[in-house]
């Protein structure tokens, strides 16, 4: 079980019957808003809402990385474009959908809704 508390640290409670081990994966020093599985379980992103994602391999087990920071103060969310791995969506409240390229943080397209988006 992953999740992320309050101060930007990525943690997992690996649980076995009754008994359970805690393990601090990742700090990020920023607030989390949403983590998000790849299809594959493969990479997990962790978006904060200040507009930046960074993306954890659970199976390396090593430091979060940096993949874009969209600077925006009205950032909402960000899922994984499938099929693959490749591609990330965010979007604002303003209701401006951007794709970007994961590999590097390249923003690469995007699209106004024109209308201002809320999530429940």
């Amino acid at each position: 079980l992953y999740f992320s508390a309050q101060e930007g640290i990525l943690m997992l409670y690996h649980i076995n019957d009754l008994q359970y081990e805690m393990k601090i994966c990742a700090d990020i020093s920023q607030p989390i808003s949403s983590l998000v599985f790849t299809p594959d379980y493969t990479s997990l992103l962790l978006v904060t809402d200040q507009g930046t994602v960074y993306s954890y391999k659970p199976a390396r087990s090593g430091e979060a990385v940096k993949l874009l920071d969209t600077s925006s103060s009205c950032f909402l969310a960000a899922d994984f474009l499938t099929p693959g791995n490749n591609y990330c969506v965010s979007v604002t409240i303003s209701g401006e959908v951007q794709v970007w390229s994961l590999e590097d943080g390249t923003f690469l397209s995007k699209l106004n809704l024109g209308v201002e988006v809320h999530i429940t």
